[in-house]
C-alpha cells in the first residue's frame, strides 16, 4: 500500500505537498517555509539486529547512546543506504515517510516533536511530502516517545 492511499485510508487530515527537490529533512524545512523543529527526520537504527525507526526533528541529531539505553539493548548503530533500500523499497533512498503501518518497524520518537502543533515529513520521493497535526501523527506511527536526540 502506498502512503497517499494509507492516510485516506486512516481518515486523517493531512496536506500533500509538492516542492523542488529536498535531499535532506533541512531542505525540506526550507522548501516548505517552516522550522526545522516541525520536520520529522526519520533515522533507522539497528538495535542488537532489531530495526527501529526514529522520528526526530530535522534540526536534531539523534544519541545513540541515549536511544540504546531506552531501547535496553546492547548495541545501536545507523542503518545502512542498502539496508534502507530493502527496508523501503518503494521509496526514494532519503525520502522515507516515518509511518509504522506500511512498512512494520517499531516506532520511537522523541519527545521535543509533542509540542509542535503540525509536523511535516517526506512522502517517499524527494519533491513529496505530507504536513499533518502532530496528534494524527502520533495516532498513525504509535510511536513509544522518549528523548533520544539533542
Amino acid at each position: 500500500m502506498d502512503l497517499r492511499s494509507y492516510l485516506d485510508q486512516s481518515s486523517v487530515r493531512y496536506q500533500w505537498l509538492h516542492h523542488d527537490m529536498a535531499y535532506t529533512s533541512q531542505e525540506l524545512a526550507q522548501r516548505e517555509h517552516t522550522s526545522g523543529r516541525k520536520v520529522i527526520k526519520p533515522v533507522v537504527v539497528e538495535a542488537d539486529g532489531q530495526y527501529v525507526l526514529c522520528a526526530l526533528p530535522a534540526a536534531n541529531h539523534i544519541d545513540l547512546e541515549r536511544l540504546r539505553l531506552e531501547l535496553h539493548t546492547k548495541e545501536a548503530r545507523l542503518a545502512d543506504e542498502p539496508t534502507m533500500s530493502r527496508l523501503f523499497k518503494d521509496c526514494e533512498v532519503g525520502a522515507e515517510p516515518p509511518i509504522v503501518g506500511i512498512f512494520g518497524l517499531p516506532t520511537m520518537m522523541d519527545e521535543s516533536l509533542k509540542t509542535q502543533g503540525e509536523v511535516t515529513f517526506q512522502a517517499g520521493t524527494h519533491q513529496d511530502a505530507v504536513r499533518m497535526r502532530i496528534e494524527d501523527y502520533v495516532r498513525l506511527a504509535q510511536p513509544r516517545v522518549a528523548s533520544f536526540s539533542h
